[in-house]
C-alpha cells in the first residue's frame, strides 16, 4: 500500500566482541520489528509486535483464528489509519464490517485489548482456554495426505525464508494444498504473525471460509510452522480448518489435547524424513498402522 514501509529487514551496526579484543565496527542486517494495533470499528481488539508486511492478512487472520469472522464476506473495509506522513503510519489498522455483519470482538479484550501480543505469548488462564476450545468445531474427513509431503515441509520452508537467511532472525509460516502445491507463504518475527498471515491472505482470497467455491482451487491441507507447536498453533489451524499441522520443534500438552479434540493431526520435530506423529493418524498416508502391523500371532495388539 502506497505509504507502508514493508520493508523486512533494516541494517545497524555491530561489533564482534571476544574477550579483550572488540571488532571493528560493521554493518549486520537485522530483522524489523514493530507495533501493529488491530482495531475492529475505531477499538483497539490487539498490540502486537511484527514484522511490517501483509498487515491486512495478518488482521484476516488473527480474526479469523479467534472467532471473530468466518470468511471474507464479514469483511468491508481494512485501512491503515491516520496520513501517510504522519510519524508510525502503517503500525495501526481499523477493520470495518461488511453491511449487515456484525462482528462480536468483546470476548477476546479479557486477555488482549490494551496489551501486548507478543511474539511468545498465549493464552493465560483456564477461562481464556476453556472459551477458545468451546468455539472450535472439530474437523471433519477430508483426504488423506502422504507422508512424505509433511517430510518435506520443513525443506521447503527454509528455502522460502529469505529474511531469515539474511537476519536468522525469523519465523515462518506455509500453507500447502492436497496435491502439493504452496498456497501461501510468510516471515515474521513472531511465529503466531506468522501463521496469522499465511492463513490471512488465503482469508482474503476465499480459499479459507464456510462457502468455499471450488473455483478458488486446491484445498488447504498442512500447516507447516517453523518453531513448536503450541496451544495457539493448533487453535489457529482449527479455526483454519486445516487438517494437518507440522512443526519443526516441540508440542506442548495442550497443543496435543487439542489436536486429539479438535480433529488436526499433529506431527512434530519433522527433519530428516521422519517425525512425531501424536493425532490423528488417518489422515496421512503411510502414517497409520496396518492390520498386519497391528497383530502379534493373530492377536490384536
Amino acid at each position: 500500500m502506497p505509504g507502508v514501509r514493508n520493508r523486512g529487514t533494516v541494517e545497524r551496526p555491530y561489533r564482534r566482541v571476544t574477550p579483550g579484543a572488540p571488532g571493528p565496527e560493521r554493518t549486520d542486517v537485522v530483522a524489523v520489528e514493530e507495533p501493529l494495533q488491530v482495531r475492529v470499528a475505531g477499538d483497539t481488539v490487539a498490540i502486537t509486535m511484527r514484522t511490517p508486511g501483509a498487515d491486512h492478512a495478518l488482521a484476516a487472520g488473527f480474526l479469523l483464528s479467534e472467532g471473530i469472522i468466518r470468511s471474507v464476506d464479514d469483511l468491508g473495509t481494512i485501512s491503515h489509519c491516520g496520513r501517510t506522513d504522519q510519524e508510525g503510519y502503517g503500525n495501526a489498522l481499523d477493520v470495518l464490517p461488511a453491511p449487515g455483519v456484525q462482528l462480536v470482538w468483546e470476548r477476546v479484550t479479557a486477555s488482549r485489548r490494551g496489551t501486548l501480543t507478543s511474539a511468545a505469548c498465549g493464552v493465560c488462564g483456564r477461562e481464556q482456554i476453556d472459551d477458545l476450545l468451546a468455539r472450535i468445531e472439530p474437523l471433519g474427513d477430508a483426504p488423506a495426505i502422504d507422508a512424505a509431503l509433511i517430510a518435506s515441509g520443513p525443506d521447503r520452508l527454509r528455502a522460502a525464508q529469505a529474511a531469515f537467511e539474511r537476519t536468522g532472525g525469523t519465523h515462518a509460516a506455509m500453507v500447502v494444498a492436497e496435491d502439493g502445491s504452496v498456497l501461501a507463504v510468510h516471515e515474521d518475527v513472531g511465529r503466531h504473525n506468522a501463521v496469522d498471515k499465511v492463513v490471512g491472505t488465503l482469508v482474503l482470497a476465499g480459499v479459507i471460509g464456510p462457502c468455499r467455491s471450488p473455483s478458488t482451487g486446491p484445498r488447504p491441507a498442512l500447516l507447516v510452522v517453523s518453531g513448536r507447536s503450541s496451544f495457539e498453533m493448533v487453535q489457529k489451524a482449527a479455526m483454519a480448518r486445516i487438517p494437518v499441522l507440522a512443526s519443526v520443534g516441540a508440542a506442548s500438552s495442550l497443543a496435543v489435547d487439542l489436536a486429539e479434540r479438535a480433529g488436526v493431526a499433529l506431527a512434530t520435530f519433522v527433519r530428516n524424513g521422519s517425525f512425531n506423529l501424536y493425532t490423528h493418524a488417518g489422515r496421512i498416508r503411510g502414517a497409520a498402522p496396518t492390520v498386519e502391523e497391528q497383530t502379534d500371532g493373530g492377536a490384536l495388539l
